[in-house]
């Protein structure tokens, strides 16, 4: 076979390994180690698994960045974790973890990292059985240096026309949620140390920050002649107010975590030890709520910030009238009524 698109049935029962040799003697388009392909064979419904699958579909894209597996039969239920290659993604206990790993680059983000992150909250969004959302860092020394100018530089090489065919578009902007603006679904930012230009974007967009004490937080792109175009220079004075966020945008210069939390920027500052297990406390503090009425109030508190009052008032917001017509908006009342704590389902 050869071209755009490939398609064959293969019948797996010995591994990754097995499957790689059978992927090759079917001549299919695949010219990517084996490595790789591990980090891209996902199950629809966001697992994976190298084990147990009996029939494979597989579809082979010529793509500079992405080899979509795609599997249509026996799936691995138990599994908690996807394989990425610059993201690693895992769920437990209702909690989304997204960990941003390229530590040998400050966690520095490329176009694949945004075509996997937008698939990671896209999962997320379709998830029943994932209520939070905590993002971090690979390593203590950087959340994300933000754009990876290097990568930038190399595109840059190439005629402005080619550029677009050597990126992958990815959904969501800027690391996965900098534009996604209909994800409803609670974001905890566990800030592991620098975040800079996109990675202080990420941190931006979402609802709660933790930071470590060492964090550094800051929009530098003007030093290196760009613009935190990913939402930071908009972002940044609606959170801040507008002098001392353009002291921060027109001078480039970061501020520190114990700063960031005087100015309201961060929620809570605490030693690199604690990061995880205090994101995860407010994790967990927001699922004693129910899930749908987080998701009503985050939606209505966020598009409605950017309307009148009278406007937001007269307003029924589409996350409002799910939980309007859900299980949990009769649960809540009854569980208070009998004293006891609810038992929401989500739906």
């Amino acid at each position: 076979m050869s071209g755009g698109s490939n398609w064959a049935i293969v019948d797996e029962a010995g591994g990754i390994g097995a499957l790689v040799r059978q992927i090759r003697q079917k001549d299919l388009d695949i010219r990517i180690p084996e490595r790789r392909l591990i980090n891209y064979i996902r199950a629809p419904d966001g697992r994976y698994g190298l084990d147990t699958f009996q029939h494979i579909d597989i579809c082979a894209r010529s793509d500079r960045w992405r080899k979509l597996v795609r599997f249509e039969s026996t799936k691995r239920r138990g599994a908690k974790a996807v394989a990425y290659e610059f993201v690693k993604y895992e769920k437990q206990e209702r909690i989304g973890y997204i960990t941003l790993n390229r530590p040998e680059v400050m966690n520095a983000l490329h176009p694949p990292c945004h075509v996997e992150l937008a698939e990671i909250y896209d999962t997320i969004a379709e998830d029943p059985d994932v209520w939070v959302v905590i993002v971090t860092g690979a390593g203590e020394r950087a959340f994300s240096a933000g754009n990876d100018l290097k990568a930038t530089a190399e595109a840059s090489r190439h005629p402005r026309e080619d550029r677009s065919s050597r990126s992958p578009r990815a959904i969501g902007g800027f690391g996965g949620n900098t534009t996604r603006w209909n994800f409803v679904k609670p974001i905890i930012a566990a800030v592991n140390g620098w975040a800079m230009g996109g990675g202080f974007e990420i941190v931006l967009a979402s609802d709660i920050v933790i930071a470590a004490e060492h964090a550094q937080l800051g929009l530098p792109e003007p030093r290196v002649g760009l613009l935190a175009g990913a939402g930071g220079i908009h972002r940044l004075p609606r959170q801040l107010g507008m002098k001392r966020a353009m002291g921060m945008i027109l001078t480039g210069k970061p501020i520190d975590a114990q700063t960031a939390l005087e100015w309201g920027l961060v929620n809570e500052v605490v030693p690199m030890a604690q990061l995880m297990e205090t994101a995860e406390r407010w994790a967990r503090e927001i699922m004693e709520c129910s899930p749908l009425s987080i998701r009503a109030s985050k939606e209505a508190a966020m598009v409605g910030f950017h309307m009148s009052m009278e406007e937001v008032m007269s307003t029924r917001f589409p996350a409002q009238e799910t939980m309007s017509k859900s299980e949990d908006l009769v649960e809540g009342p009854r569980a208070f009524a009998e004293k006891r704590q609810p038992e929401w389902k989500g739906r």
